[in-house]
């Protein structure tokens, strides 16, 4: 047998090998995968004490929705909180700021350490060309990928923005991969009546979220995974 049958056979062998490396690595990940999204949903494995919180935060109604459902939580359950809007969004931060002394004047006890305030960058600006959206999304991924690795939350809770969309993206996929496991809740804005929202649709759909909450029943008609809450507003 020549030289170039011997290194063919190499070759060959090799390419199998590989070949067998990739399935076998393909294959883990689609039973982790698997595992995220059929796997426990809840907070029950969670040990007792206060969970880190990722709150996202988008401008108009989102916002407002999401502070008057924070107003009702047991805030206590939910710290460190982390309030997250776009970095062209100069109200929902200060309107978060509001919340944050109103709940320290009720308790008494700073916000310091408590309560965070952050900026992200937007994937697409209302009316940007989907050309150049290319770009800003990488750049709203890479700076996302760095919030997260940063705060490293326990809880996400979004009701809408897109500037969520790659948070729960990146917390699922540390969920594949084991690095962290946050519990991604969603609530559906309550002018959300026949069909979720664009954000809504993609967590339904790609199963990103742990929870889906909807205020209307033809929602949960729907979308039969989605939880029926009534109106929480």
């Amino acid at each position: 047998m020549g030289d170039q049958d011997c290194c063919f056979l190499y070759d060959m062998g090799f390419l199998n090998v590989a070949i067998l490396l990739i399935i076998g690595a393909s294959t883990l990940i689609a039973i982790r995968i698997l595992y995220v999204i059929y796997g426990s949903k809840t907070l029950h494995n969670r040990p007792p004490g206060p969970l880190s919180t990722l709150i996202v935060l988008g401008s108009g109604g989102h916002t407002a929705e999401m502070l008057n459902l924070l107003a009702v939580m047991q805030m206590d359950r939910f710290k460190p909180r982390y309030y997250i809007a776009a970095a062209t969004d100069n109200m929902s931060l200060q309107k978060a700021r509001v919340l944050e002394d109103s709940l320290m004047e009720k308790t008494g006890v700073g916000m310091i350490g408590t309560a965070h305030f952050m900026q992200i960058y937007r994937s697409r600006e209302v009316g940007q060309s989907y050309v150049t959206s290319v770009g800003t999304t990488l750049i709203a991924l890479t700076h996302a990928l760095w919030l997260m690795i940063k705060i490293r939350p326990q809880v996400i809770l979004c009701n809408g923005p897109g500037t969520c969309i790659p948070l729960c993206a990146i917390a699922f996929f540390f969920k594949v991969f084991g690095i962290r496991w946050s519990s991604i809740f969603y609530v559906e804005s309550i002018a959300r009546v026949k069909k979720l929202s664009l954000s809504g649709w993609l967590l339904y759909k790609l199963r990103m979220a742990d929870q889906l909450f909807v205020q209307w029943s033809q929602l949960k008609s729907k979308y039969p995974r989605a939880n029926y809450v009534g109106r929480l507003m």
